[in-house]
């Protein structure tokens, strides 16, 4: 099974894949690259920044692409990168605005009133 051509059609998705692989890097190498996102990240290019931190798995790093997803409304992608960091304060306090929401809009779709 050829996977390249399967995952070629979701290239302009802004996606990655998950693999139980981490990347050859070792401390220096590391150092070098989390400073290499944190002036992506300071510089704006949020993207930019994320590709860096997800392939260090640098923690702190990914917690702040986090922050910067909620301060763009873009609540599921801020919960996800809580949730790979691992930052479990940020994440279950942002489950639970998400699990708020959810409730709202499912109560309201059930409330014969809103029609």
């Amino acid at each position: 099974m050829d996977y390249k051509k399967i995952f070629e059609r979701f290239e302009d998705q802004n996606t990655f894949i998950k693999t139980t692989k981490k990347p050859l890097v070792n401390g220096s190498q590391k150092a070098a690259l989390n400073r290499k996102g944190n002036i992506l990240f300071n510089s704006g290019d949020i993207e930019g920044a994320k590709r860096v931190f997800l392939t260090t798995g640098y923690s702190d790093g990914l917690s702040r692409i986090g922050d910067a997803y909620k301060a763009q409304n873009r609540y599921m992608d801020a919960l996800t990168m809580y949730r790979i960091a691992p930052d479990p304060n940020k994440f279950e306090a942002m489950l639970m605005q998400v699990s708020a929401v959810i409730q709202k809009l499912i109560h309201e779709e059930g409330d014969p009133s809103n029609e």
